[in-house]
């Protein structure tokens, strides 16, 4: 099925479209720390050892798919979002030169962005197409593990998302994931704010409806691992809101309790 873009989507696509261009990462252009890279141990030092820091310091995620994801030599791998490519480039390295990896993004800027890091490690194992994860660019039944870092929160409809996954994973294929989850409902201001969204919090969906879209779409032994979503994230997630909404409304400390990162497995039967 074909996709239309929403007014999510294009504001999601236009805040990441301007991180690539200003080679920032999620915390924001003016942040020296990001969030994200890994001095904040979102990934085992060893993991990053063979890739320069300019690519590793490049993360938009909230964890570490590629350690939870056990990949192994020669599988096929599937990256959500895969934003400046750093996730496809750890898996290439992990499924070896008779595995493949495939990265969507709908940003033409980080599809950009990833390619160039590809080309310029020599990897021949990786591709990248353009695309939506409600209407993946792939066959039935053709990927090993499906893997995404903070992206699948952004999607307006994720129920289509997991039965996209669903579809494409081969029968006894795996997902490995990390997301941001709540711990029930959000204000509606948040949920109703496009930077709010931008900033991986507005699309956030309680973690039992989140596992309910999973297991509705045909994935089994579904599994969560809360994990602590980092102080500087919610920082600037607070940041981003403020101007777009009436702070007043709630604590920062109400987002905090609400909104937490999560590690999340699952399988195709």
């Amino acid at each position: 099925m074909s996709q239309t873009p929403t007014p999510i989507h294009e504001g999601v696509r236009e805040h990441y479209a301007e991180l690539a261009r200003k080679n920032s990462s999620c915390c924001g252009p003016s942040s020296q720390a990001s969030c994200c890279e890994p001095q904040n141990n979102l990934y085992p030092v060893d993991l990053l050892t063979t890739v320069p820091d300019d690519i590793s310091n490049f993360s938009l995620g909230c964890g570490d798919p590629i350690s939870l994801a056990e990949l192994q030599p020669g599988q096929t791998v599937l990256d959500l979002g895969s934003g400046g490519g750093l996730d496809c480039i750890l898996a290439a390295q992990k499924v070896g030169e008779m595995g493949r990896v495939t990265g969507i993004d709908m940003t033409p800027e980080m599809l950009e962005k990833a390619r160039a890091n590809v080309k310029r490690l020599g990897l021949k194992n990786v591709e990248f197409r353009q695309g939506y994860l409600e209407s993946l660019p792939l066959g039935d039944d053709n990927i090993d593990v499906v893997i995404s870092n903070c992206v699948i929160n952004l999607s307006p409809d994720k129920s289509q998302v997991f039965r996209e996954i669903f579809r494409v994973l081969k029968p006894g294929g795996r997902v490995a994931v990390s997301d941001i989850v709540t711990n029930g409902p959000l204000p509606e201001a948040v949920k109703n704010s496009l930077s709010g969204w931008a900033a991986c919090v507005s699309g956030a969906i309680d973690v039992n409806e989140y596992t309910s879209a999973m297991k509705a779409a045909g994935l089994v032994d579904v599994q969560v691992t809360p994990t602590a979503l980092d102080q500087e994230m919610v920082d600037e997630v607070v940041k981003e809101l403020d101007g777009q909404i009436d702070l007043s409304q709630f604590s920062p400390e109400q987002v905090q309790q609400a909104v937490f990162s999560a590690r999340i497995t699952a399988r195709k039967p």
